[in-house]
């Protein structure tokens, strides 16, 4: 797990905080200036989108940091250990949300419905470009995919596949972020519709109720980082992979008999681990060179590069034995 910094991502990072970070002052300013509680529920989320895009972009440059003697694993952990506070954080501003929509439900306050709207669509088009600036990296990368072999052929197949791993790695954070700021835009778009509706009906109940509409989009975002983070520290198996599956690839390797005591899991959100024990023939360990070779170039295809094997001649009775060799054929 070599650190891998990129600066043209960490540039978009930075891009986007500051973009982001100017439609919170926007709103929040209008939000007290308009009094408007949607408006200010948005800020809510910007300032959440700003807190994910710093983040994102502290494990960006944390994870580039080498391993030492005292963090073996290097210091990726952190960008799981982070993601949990902001999954808690979300959940108490959608509490906070909810229990100001109620007040304001029975005590409506005055609206300023056209300053509203003007903030809400400046928010939305800020957004749109904070959107773009961070999808234009998976764009990017699309095009390297169907390109690279043409536009790299010095690469041999060993650095061309630990760039395509690093790649994942890398949209893996970009794309938590980018969802973020989706999500906002969202709430931008409940927001205008909210200014328009008061602003041609003079309906202020629908300020409190887009809040609640923006509280439900943040709750939703909380249980989405709380769920993934919360499975990565308890060390789950990442969730687009199969155990029985990666258990009956490596069997299907020519001179393994049986694979057992296997273990997947996250370290953070782009890096995968995997121990297992493997029964082979009895032989010298020179001879076994390529069992391993070829274990591990199928465990690269499941985006597995960390790996821990035990060959073994026999059983040794640590673990659940999976009977894998048996399925596999």
């Amino acid at each position: 797990m070599n650190p891998h910094p990129n600066k043209t991502i960490e540039n978009r990072f930075i891009l986007s905080m500051a973009l982001t970070f100017a439609i919170l002052i926007a709103e929040v300013i209008g939000g007290y200036w308009t009094g408007s509680l949607a408006l200010l529920s948005d800020a809510a989320h910007v300032f959440m989108d700003v807190f994910a895009l710093g983040l994102s972009y502290l494990a960006l440059r944390i994870s580039a940091r080498p391993a030492d003697d005292r963090h073996t694993y290097g210091f990726h952990r952190l960008e799981v250990v982070a993601a949990l506070i902001n999954g808690v954080t979300l959940g108490a501003i959608a509490i906070e949300i909810f229990t100001e929509s109620w007040h304001r439900w029975f005590n409506p306050q005055p609206v300023k419905s056209v300053e509203m709207l003007v903030i809400a669509v400046i928010g939305l088009v800020v957004n749109l470009v904070v959107a773009f600036v961070l999808g234009g990296h998976a764009h990017e990368h699309e095009h390297e995919e169907e390109h690279g072999v043409q536009s790299l052929p010095t690469l041999d197949a060993q650095r061309l596949e630990s760039l395509e791993s690093d790649i994942k790695a890398e949209d893996l954070n970009v794309r938590s972020a980018f969802l973020h700021v989706v999500g906002d835009a969202v709430s931008s778009v409940g927001v205008i519709i909210a200014a328009g509706v008061i602003w041609l009906t003079g309906w202020e109940w629908v300020d409190p109720l887009m809040s609640v509409f923006i509280g439900v989009i943040i709750v939703l975002s909380s249980w989405r980082v709380l769920k993934s983070s919360l499975h990565i520290l308890v060390e789950g198996v990442p969730e687009h992979l199969s155990v029985e599956k990666i258990g009956q690839s490596m069997a299907g390797v020519s001179g393994v008999k049986d694979v057992h005591d296997l273990h997947v899991w996250s370290i953070c959100s782009g890096h995968i681990a995997l121990s297992a024990h493997v029964i082979t023939a009895d032989e010298k360990i020179t001879a076994n060179d390529g069992v391993m070779a070829e274990l591990k170039k199928r465990l690269k295809k499941f985006g597995i590069e960390h790996v821990t094997i035990q060959l073994e001649c026999e059983a040794c009775g640590q673990g659940d034995n999976l009977s894998v060799a048996a399925r596999a054929g």
